[in-house]
């Protein structure tokens, strides 16, 4: 089989939940990183391109109908490049990546676009249609995050916890401590600003140009989740499932708007050989449980060196393809050989993947 190789990786900025990005379409988002690849890559021949694959987890507004398709037409791609969007939640980004991947081993193509967008500032709310005629009775559910429409089956047989109750019963389950979260919290914080002041970051990054009322567009080139913060701060912060919980919004991943665009097995390999290894932090309690599953301290130098989703953000479907970008930065700039990404993924998935520097 032929190899798959990431030829090129950037994103743009991951915004804050009503921040700088908020005022940025998803589809326009995800137009971004894709137009900076043809910028960046101006020999390239893209009328060859295969397919455009974008994660994206929401889909119920502005980036619906396929938003792959919808941003690759507004990036400027030929018309003939089609487009496809994936949903594996949380690791939409990252299961876009495989599935290019995949193609271009299989033989199916030859070029790949792949990656993901999110923008939960942006999320709709939405309503149901009536049951029957004349119906007096409504719901709106907000589509920003969590479960919509529960099926009343789903919840009679498996429950339908939120991601922050879950997070508080792996805290459980598994003998998470409160203490132990703060700290991977301040942990990739700490990483994130360090990263960000060593331009690690910024090289990875592509501006989103923002319209102002007045003058030129708003440039937004940094992430804008990071924060300053203490062991003492965060230990102040009550827990968001109940009062006394351990899940806080200090020790979980931000809501957050932001895109990422990548140019395109069974390894055998063992976590040993891992030189890098980024796991999304969706909540400290979830990514301390899978660190001590796989007999790793929780300070792993490899892990989250440059920061994590709880400083960084989470953009649903477009955190894994995020994992794999800075993964393959931390290889060149580190010299390593393997990276690992690996994401926890709503209703009880999970999802990898191995990259290798050659």
């Amino acid at each position: 089989m032929p190899h798959a190789f990431v030829c090129d990786a950037i994103r743009t900025p991951f915004g804050r939940y009503g921040g700088a990005l908020s005022g940025v379409r998803a589809d326009d988002l995800a137009a971004i990183p894709l137009r900076a690849q043809m910028q960046r890559n101006p020999g390239v021949d893209w009328a060859a391109l295969g397919d455009v694959i974008l994660g994206c987890a929401n889909q119920a507004g502005e980036d619906n109908r396929n938003v792959a398709r919808m941003a690759a037409l507004l990036a400027g791609l030929p018309l003939e490049v089609p487009g496809a969007t994936v949903n594996r939640l949380c690791g939409s980004g990252l299961d876009a990546v495989g599935t290019a991947a995949r193609a271009i081993r299989a033989g199916e193509a030859g070029l790949m676009l792949a990656g993901g967008v999110e923008s939960m500032s942006r999320a709709p709310f939405v309503m149901p249609k009536a049951e029957s005629a004349f119906s007096r009775t409504h719901a709106v559910h907000d589509t920003t995050i969590g479960w919509r429409f529960i099926n009343p089956r789903m919840k009679a047989q498996f429950g339908v916890d939120s991601m922050p109750e879950t997070a508080e019963n792996v805290a459980t389950d598994f003998g998470i401590a409160r203490d132990a979260q703060d700290r991977m919290a301040l942990a990739s914080q700490l990483r994130a600003v360090a990263a960000q002041q060593a331009g690690h970051l910024a090289r990875e990054i592509v501006a989103v140009p923002v319209p102002q009322k007045k003058g030129d567009p708003l440039q937004v080139a940094v992430d804008e989740h990071p924060r300053a913060t203490s062991l003492e701060a965060l230990a102040r912060l009550q827990g968001v499932v109940r009062p006394d919980g351990t899940v806080t919004a200090g020790n979980a991943s931000g809501v957050n708007d932001g895109a990422c665009a990548l140019l395109l097995a069974q390894t055998g390999l063992t976590l040993a050989q891992m030189d890098v290894i980024e796991l999304n932090e969706a909540f400290a309690a979830q990514g301390l449980a899978v660190l001590r599953l796989l007999g790793l301290p929780d300070d792993d130098a490899r892990v989250n060196a440059w920061g994590g989703a709880i400083a960084l953000g989470h953009p649903l479907g477009a955190s894994g393809a995020r994992l794999a970008t800075t993964a393959i930065n931390r290889l060149h700039a580190t010299g390593g050989r393997y990276a690992l990404c690996t994401m926890c993924i709503g209703v009880g998935q999970g999802i990898a993947l191995v990259l290798e520097r050659v």
